[in-house]
């Protein structure tokens, strides 16, 4: 397959769908008859989250090799750092390559629920910045790689112009596009794409976005991962949350909008964060490339 850098250079919106490895074999044979859908729906590619810490790490590029070998889909490996030595780094992007996968996106990673104080030491990467450089001075131009963006700032740096300075060096470091935090404020991200442009960072941007379909839960993970809920949200959710069909059909209807108003504003793509499920992205899709 080829690097996403590649795909790119054709200038085209790109759709693309991001999943987790599940925790059990039950949810592993699930999942493989979800990609069958979505592979269904032609994404231009699909990537898949890292399971830190043991086994799920497998699992990752087990499904990532999957996505490519059996559908013939562009995979994404996601790769933290936050717990592995640099020498266990560069072991698990051997095992990557060998593998034939060639793009992963870069991520520093959440420090252990269980040791949530836990600072890096000297054989760690302490950012993402830092992976990034180790992954072009280790292995060349042989992957293409991605980066998180943050369109209201990390939730540890709520800084807005600072976040920017922060991907610049991540994109100076080698990586080659940004994939950002899920979002509900269109104009958050085009301000974003605004402030990284002035510092010179002409990467693609692509705007990455979950459907609601559990307003309660949206609160739980908006509050978890910094995105603001909206007035709006709330104004169009809180009435309807315990009716999950009301809530469905609003949320994919938020959602096509939102995808809609992105595109015609410049964005290069849309990333779906598709919580393991074909539905409703595949309404959502197939109603904005009409």
């Amino acid at each position: 397959m080829k690097k996403l850098t590649e795909l790119f250079k054709t200038g085209k919106p790109t759709f693309s769908f991001e999943l987790f490895p599940p925790k059990t074999d039950e949810g592993y044979q699930k999942l493989l008859n979800t990609i069958e859908g979505l592979a269904a729906l032609k994404p231009d590619f699909i990537s898949v989250t890292y399971g830190a810490g043991g086994g799920g790490r497998d699992k990752t590029f087990d499904i990532v090799q999957h996505i490519e070998e059996k559908h013939h889909i562009t995979g994404v490996a996601h790769l933290t750092c936050v717990l592995h030595t640099k020498k266990e780094i560069k072991h698990i992007l051997t095992d990557v390559k060998k593998r034939g996968i060639q793009n992963v996106l870069a991520l520093r990673g959440d420090p252990p629920k269980e040791n949530p104080d836990r600072q890096p030491g000297p054989e760690n990467f302490k950012y993402s910045s830092e992976l990034c450089a180790f992954i072009r001075k280790n292995f060349g131009d042989y992957f293409g790689i991605g980066v998180a963006g943050f369109p209201e700032g990390h939730l540890l740096c709520r800084d807005r112009d600072r976040d920017a300075q922060f991907l610049k060096i991540k994109i100076d470091n080698g990586a080659d596009f940004v994939i950002t935090q899920l979002f509900f404020n269109n104009q958050d991200y085009i301000d974003y794409v605004g402030r990284l442009r002035k510092l010179g960072i002409n990467a693609r941007v692509i705007p990455g976005i979950i459907p609601v379909t559990d307003y309660p839960g949206l609160l739980r993970f908006g509050a978890l991962c910094g995105a603001t809920v909206t007035d709006e949200l709330q104004q169009i959710f809180e009435p309807i949350q315990n009716d999950k069909e009301a809530t469905l059909k609003a949320g994919i209807d938020f959602a096509v909008r939102q995808c809609r108003e992105l595109l015609k504003s410049g964005a290069p793509g849309i990333h779906f964060y598709t919580l393991n499920k074909l539905s409703p992205v595949d309404t959502i899709l197939s109603k904005i490339r009409q």
